[in-house]
């Protein structure tokens, strides 16, 4: 195809399109060249026009040709303003700036922020100040907020991070454990700070007051120290001797077993103890109260046996007058004794009753002399104790028992405050099954009302009812009244104190704080000395689990059975507690082989089964001698029987034989008394026993014989025994054993 002709046709100034001509002839084929038209505002516009060597560099760039240099632009500095319009526009931008106060700074890359300006800004708008500005985006409001919030979080982390300083009850024992948690410290932290000190502890190790008050004060905490529970209950019964007035005295009957004590008391009360009373013997401590002439007064009965030494000592120590019943046909006895011990242990006086004097061997005189003894010396001898001569039987001179009592009281002047809230001596505890734990108490001082909290040992609770001891409910106990008490937490020991409080919360941290001095207060445990460590325990231990119905009893039967002494076997009481016999203690008993004692108390139907499947006896009892003799039987059949040896015959091995279906036999000589089969034998080689055992067979001249006499020679075989030497002594003996008794 040939080349198409193009016809170009140029105006304007001839000299111009001919220079135009020959500059093209120097450019390339393609590249065409076209007059601009001369600008009518030449003189006004701020830019001049490219020159040619400007143009052919902007062809450069256009074609992209690397090889030509970039040449670099400077910028000409601003023409001046000579317009009107330009000269308003910038007054209008000054104007803005200045009544804003923006001043614009330069940001990151180098960019002027400025906010952006809604609507048109006119000299009006500027000059008044009324400028709006557009509102920010919300993205830009989110990310705002963000940043506080982080800020925020910034701070409330370092006020996080401060050092707490907590209050730090500290009590006279304290583990590491606990300290650190009430410090809300780490275990390993006090730990480590005690290491620091030299002190080598473990986590639950405890550390003395002391101690733990300068840990904490190092930890930077305030250390505040417990006051004793004893302290509190000290301050409480001081701050409760205000308004005095006269009480019914507390009389407590002592005396020998089976003197006529309880006998006085039912004659005073017009009632019958001693019938529902096992063996005719008190085994419980009882309170009454009896009103004579418009005055009252409160009668605790103490058990005269041996074993209930505690309750004789509790009953001393409660009360205001002791009066000594002493029958008057069988003299001053050791409990007689003992009682009169206790009642000057307690520096208090005591009002002698010579009982049974209706009876024709009666001698009150004998008693007076015997009493002489222990420094009781009757008004009648110049002394100053009071004695009367009664007979429950007949009711001879019971009124004048009383009205000594009542002189006595008199003289003692008692008061105590009505108005304060209660306290008193837990006499007897018990587990009813309708009623749960029951507390038998002597108010001393204040009067308790149903519905009060208490303590009582380490038990606390509410009254929830109170009974007299007629057995009628009633609302309020006056001071030295007898009462029993439902509503306590747990069975409370006998002796315990007694003591109302203003709220629960009171009455369970006195608790809580008597639970953890009690604690502490164990004994730490014994490290292993040599001695010890290699000691031959050779001594057995009969495991007993005690079940009785009232706190007094198990407590005297666990005393008595304490004094039960042997070297060889120790009773040991894994369990002593008030109520029937459950499926608990049976576990108990299989578990450690132990023996069941049921002292007024019966099994439950859940626990006679299981006895029965696990073959364990529950011994049941009525009468605490018959308890401890059975203790005493079973501690026997423990100990090792004696062995008794006799020996019978000596024979001495001359020769030893082979014989057919026997094996070996001592050809021997009897030298000592005789030989006889089937008896115990030993074989004595050097003063050393070699063998023991029975004898097999005799041998007389070739026939079995039943017994060899002295200086005769046979043939002797032993059980289970070959090895015969000669010179062997075999030596013959009987033994016998017989049962020990504790």
């Amino acid at each position: 195809m040939g080349n198409k002709k193009i016809k170009l046709t140029i105006s304007g100034i001839a000299k111009k399109s001919i220079e135009n001509i020959e500059f093209a002839k120097t450019q390339g084929k393609n590249s065409v060249v076209i007059e601009k038209k001369p600008n009518r505002f030449a003189n006004r516009s701020s830019f001049n026009r490219s020159s040619p060597l400007r143009s052919s560099q902007n062809n450069n760039f256009r074609n992209n040709n690397p090889s030509t240099p970039r040449s670099t632009v400077f910028s000409k500095p601003a023409p001046q303003i000579t317009n009107d319009f330009e000269k308003r526009k910038l007054a209008e931008q000054r104007a803005t700036r200045r009544i804003k106060g923006e001043i614009f700074p330069k940001d990151s890359k180098g960019k002027t922020s400025s906010k952006k300006r809604e609507l048109k800004l006119t000299v009006s708008r500027a000059l008044s100040d009324e400028i709006e500005t557009r509102s920010r985006s919300l993205a830009s409001l989110k990310r705002a907020r963000q940043k506080e919030n982080r800020d925020l979080t910034k701070e409330e982390i370092k006020e996080n991070l401060k050092p707490i300083k907590r209050d730090i009850n500290i009590p006279e024992a304290i583990t590491v454990r606990e300290l650190a948690n009430r410090m809300a410290e780490q275990s390993a932290s006090v730990i480590k700070f005690l290491l620091g000190m030299g002190v080598t502890v473990t986590i639950n190790q405890s550390l003395a007051a002391d101690t733990a008050e300068y840990i904490v004060k190092e930890f930077g905490h305030k250390p505040i120290r417990e006051t004793k529970a004893e302290e509190i209950v000290q301050k409480i019964k001081d701050s409760r001797s205000e308004n005095l007035k006269n009480r019914p005295p507390i009389v407590t009957v002592m005396g020998h077993v089976d003197h006529g004590k309880t006998s006085v008391l039912d004659v005073l009360r017009s009632t019958n103890v001693v019938s529902g009373e096992f063996g005719g013997i008190t085994q419980h401590i009882g309170a009454y109260q009896i009103e004579h002439k418009s005055n009252k007064l409160t009668f605790i009965d103490t058990p005269g046996h041996a074993a209930f030494t505690e309750m004789r000592a509790r009953g001393s120590k409660l009360t205001d007058v002791v009066v000594l019943v002493v029958a008057a046909d069988d003299g001053v006895k050791p409990q007689t004794i003992e009682s009169i011990k206790h009642a000057k242990a307690a520096k208090v006086p005591i009002v002698v009753a010579i009982n049974k004097c209706d009876l024709p061997e009666s001698d009150p005189q004998k008693i007076k002399n015997q009493l002489l003894e222990h420094e009781l010396i009757a008004e009648e001898l110049s002394g100053d104790t009071l004695m009367v001569e009664i007979s429950t039987k007949t009711k001879m001179n019971l009124d004048k028992l009383v009205e000594s009592i009542v002189l006595q009281s008199e003289i003692l002047d008692l008061k105590t405050n009505f108005e304060s809230k209660a306290s008193g001596v837990v006499l007897e505890s018990k587990i009813d099954i309708g009623r749960g734990p029951v507390a038998t108490i002597i108010i001393t001082s204040g009067t308790l009302r149903k519905g009060d909290f208490f303590v009582s040992g380490l038990r606390w609770g509410k009254t929830r009812a109170i009974i007299n001891d007629l057995g009628k409910a009633i609302n309020e106990a006056l001071p030295a009244s007898p009462v029993e008490i439902l509503g306590i937490n747990g069975a409370a020991k006998a002796g315990d104190d007694f003591l109302v409080l203003d709220s629960e919360k009171e009455a369970k941290s006195l608790a809580d704080t008597r639970i953890e001095e009690t604690k502490h207060g164990k004994n730490p445990l014994s490290f292993a000395t040599q001695e010890s460590a290699f000691k031959n325990e050779l001594s057995k231990e009969l495991n007993i689990i005690v079940k009785s119905d009232v706190h007094g009893s198990s407590e005297a039967i666990k005393s008595a059975i304490s004094q039960i002494k042997h070297d060889e076997v120790k009773s040991k009481i894994i369990l002593s507690d008030i109520g029937m016999v459950t499926e608990t203690d049976i576990s108990l008993a299989k578990a450690s082989n132990a023996v069941i004692i049921a002292f007024n108390v019966k099994p439950s139907k859940e626990a006679k089964k299981m006895a029965e499947v696990e073959k364990i006896k529950i011994s049941s009892f009525n009468i605490i001698y018959e308890a401890l003799d059975f203790v005493k039987k079973k501690m026997s059949g423990l100990l090792t029987p004696d062995i008794e040896e006799k020996i019978i015959g000596t024979a001495e091995v001359l020769e030893i034989f082979k014989v057919s279906k026997v094996g070996k036999v001592a050809g021997s000589k009897v030298i000592d008394g005789e030989i006889k089969s089937d008896s115990f034998a030993r074989i004595i080689r050097d003063g050393s026993i070699v063998y023991n055992g029975k004898i097999g067979t005799i041998f007389r001249e070739k026939n079995q014989a039943k017994e060899v006499a002295a200086g005769l020679e046979c043939g002797i075989t032993l059980k289970d025994f070959n090895d015969y030497q000669k010179k062997d002594l075999i030596e013959v003996f009987t033994s016998t054993s017989t049962e020990r008794m504790i």
